[in-house]
């Protein structure tokens, strides 16, 4: 049953760069919960600790296609683990200030500085591409395997923060993804066997990824995603506390997640039928049914099941889009392209967040499942009115490397 699995880490160095790039991928999961966790336990304002979580938030949308674009260009040692050091530094920056009862701006300006932790998930992939960037089947197993350990990541890092806040002290919850984010960086960086070359710019490739139509299509998809997570969450939270359970809106959110993670193991079992790009647009489509039955939600557990069941489809879009994100783009700007869809997920989670703060505010918590059903509906209509762009885009990519293999093969006859 889990042969693919088995066979995906036959190739040296997986099992490594797996290992250690968790790490660093827990370490992101945790910094944005244990920055509003510190300051607001350390100045005693929520108002204060959302609005410093939020401007690293939004640094990160620009950072993270920067640092793609450099690792393209330079490596991927070479520009993580200074990228990782100097987030460390800052984050410790941070930590200091609050420590020291600096003044309440430095504590914005260490915090968006501090935006500098390298996607190394999005590396990660890079590197199963350098592996298998040939073969269909390992690599939709591979993008299985990472959504899922995505999955993981947001259940266990939120958990881990809360846990260290409580149990030990405020600092301590963002102390810890200050650690993993640098020593997971560093270990990740030592795996050179799988780390992939530099790759020569492609002349039919366009100086960036953005004028990609293909990839426009995907990321603003991806936006309206982004959008259905960020307005979940916060509805979730609003419905468990006007229930009295407020307590429990970490499970109830984690069992959403569960959901997902086991839905992408069990897709990455599955044998490839039809187009990347008529799969996309089907997950995008089971992504909203599934979610509209939360609308019916009426107390916990009746939310309880409906979350898992909303879960289900959320992983398979994502693994089906980002393997198509990887189609759209030239090897040589991957890494760029893979953060270009995840600021984009990020964007569209902060914004979700924000209209569904405002949603809870002036209606009831219940009714606010509209908004997560609402944005579901629209990536769905913007995925089916891209389908024929995005049928293109991969043909033109496509075709320089279809034409490349038959020059190389000729010159071997």
């Amino acid at each position: 049953m889990f042969a693919p699995y088995r066979r995906l880490f036959s190739a040296k160095g997986s099992v490594g760069f797996t290992t250690t790039g968790f790490l660093a991928r827990l370490a992101l999961s945790m910094s944005g919960v244990g920055t509003v966790v510190m300051v607001a336990a350390m100045r005693h304002s929520y108002a204060l600790a959302g609005a410093v979580g939020g401007s690293s938030l939004a640094a990160t949308l620009i950072t993270i296609p920067l640092l793609g674009r450099l690792v393209d260009r330079y490596g991927q040692s070479r520009t993580a683990i200074p990228a990782a050091i100097w987030s460390a530094a800052m984050s410790a920056a941070l930590v200091s200030c609050l420590a020291t009862d600096a003044p309440t701006w430095t504590l914005f300006v260490t915090n968006v500085l501090s935006a500098t932790a390298p996607n190394v998930g999005g590396m990660a992939r890079a590197r199963w591409a350098g592996l298998y960037g040939d073969d269909d089947e390992r690599m939709h197993v591979a993008n299985s395997f990472e959504q899922v350990l995505d999955e993981m990541c947001f259940v266990l890092g939120p958990i881990i923060v809360v846990g260290l806040a409580t149990g030990i002290a405020p600092e301590a919850g963002r102390i810890a993804p200050l650690i993993l984010t640098l020593g997971g960086t560093v270990l990740f960086s030592l795996q050179r066997g799988t780390e992939p070359p530099v790759q020569p710019a492609d002349p039919s490739a366009a100086r960036s990824p953005l004028t990609n139509r293909g990839l426009q299509v995907m990321m603003l998809v991806l936006l309206f995603t982004g959008s259905l997570f960020g307005s979940l969450e916060v509805v979730t939270i609003a419905f468990t506390d006007s229930l009295h359970h407020k307590s429990s809106a970490g499970l109830v959110l984690a069992l959403q997640a569960v959901g997902s993670a086991l839905a992408g193991l069990l897709f990455g079992m599955l044998t490839l039928r039809g187009s990347s790009t008529t799969r996309f647009l089907m997950g995008v489509g089971g992504m909203a049914v599934l979610m509209l039955p939360l609308t019916l939600a009426s107390g916990l557990w009746s939310l309880v099941p409906l979350m898992f069941i909303a879960g289900m489809a959320t992983s398979p879009t994502m693994i089906t889009g980002m393997g198509l994100v990887q189609e759209l783009i030239p090897r040589s700007q991957i890494n760029e392209g893979m953060t270009l869809a995840v600021a984009s997920l990020l964007g569209g989670s902060c914004l979700g967040s924000m209209l569904a703060g405002w949603s809870v505010e002036h209606f009831d918590a219940e009714n606010s499942y509209l908004l997560p059903v609402g944005a579901a509906t629209l990536a769905l209509l913007t995925a089916a009115a891209g389908l024929g762009r995005l049928r293109t885009s991969v043909s033109a990519t496509r075709a320089p490397a279809l034409t490349k293999d038959t020059a190389e093969l000729g010159q071997q006859v």
